[in-house]
């Protein structure tokens, strides 16, 4: 029979969409939004993760020297540190040479500064051989140590940064929990509505094939569609809207803050793509199979 065909299923569907043009495209922009905050926040952790891991591969502390410290003060403290827990090296950068690269940074602003008006103090760059959490925080106690004790002016600590950035990466997974359980229940309940008032309409239709012996898949079949063309609809509009925004976003971030390393959505484009859709999909014919189940077993 003709009416078996595939494409009748999808004719269907699409004549119900129309039919309920309105609550379609309510059913669209919700489960739409749902997935572009989804996809905010999966891109937020995703670059949290980046920038984790650079922090995490510059295993290096600088230790800045006070600035009348002698040549004797500095070559004992390098020594003493030399000699701490988990040190791997310690390399010494003089005021001068950190002069001569501040300068080559910042040619317009700060060129013309001469030897005898550097600000700057020696440094000494320390590389830690072990990322274990509790060693690194040995060795920033020991290190604090020497700063109390005046040896030191200043200390700048990556891993201290990385921390705080991933105490935020853990906030943040816990706000897109919360909002993705709330938005997918809100986008489940409007697809329920819509395909309910697509069986109210059909109603009669539905009768007279229950009354000549259709079987459910047969009847179901058509809403199943009608579900995963919403979740279609809105995951390609979402992937196209978090693309478009995001890519605007990388360049003023760009511009803006150049300290920051936005990753290249290219690289993360295929994933995102297929997530929106399945997410989209699925969500869409679980809306489907509650309204169905509920209309056909009254």
């Amino acid at each position: 029979m003709k009416s078996f065909r595939p494409l009748y299923f999808l004719i269907e569907a699409l004549k119900s969409l129309k039919r309920n043009g309105v609550m379609t495209l309510a059913s669209v922009a919700v489960l739409m939004s749902c997935l572009i905050v989804i996809g905010g926040f999966s891109l937020l952790v995703y670059n949290i993760d980046v920038n984790l891991e650079q922090f995490g591969e510059m295993n290096k502390i600088a230790v800045f020297c006070e600035f009348d410290a002698s040549e004797d003060e500095i070559t004992s403290l390098q020594k003493t540190i030399e000699e701490l827990d988990n040190v791997k090296d310690v390399v010494r950068h003089t005021k001068e040479e950190r002069l001569e690269e501040f300068k080559k940074d910042h040619v317009d602003a700060y060129g013309d500064i001469t030897s005898e008006e550097n600000p700057l103090s020696d440094s000494l760059e320390i590389t830690y051989k072990s990322t274990d959490t509790k060693k690194i925080e040995n060795l920033s106690y020991e290190l604090e140590k020497l700063k109390s004790e005046g040896q030191i002016r200043k200390i700048s600590n990556r891993y201290t940064l990385s921390k705080k950035i991933d105490n935020f990466k853990h906030t943040v997974m816990m706000i897109f929990i919360w909002f993705l359980a709330i938005l997918l229940v809100v986008s489940v309940f409007i697809i329920v509505n819509t395909i309910k008032l697509a069986l109210i309409s059909r109603k009669n239709e539905i009768g007279i094939m229950r009354y000549i012996g259709a079987t459910k898949w047969f009847i179901t079949l058509p809403f199943i569609i009608e579900g995963m063309l919403i979740g279609l609809a809105a995951g390609v509009l979402a992937f196209l809207i978090t693309k478009l925004v995001y890519n605007t976003v990388v360049v003023r971030a760009f511009n803006v803050a150049t300290f920051i390393s936005i990753a290249d959505f290219a690289r993360i484009e295929p994933t995102f793509i297929v997530g929106f859709i399945l997410i989209g999909v699925v969500t869409g014919v679980v809306g489907s199979f509650i309204s169905l189940v509920k209309y056909l077993n009254t």
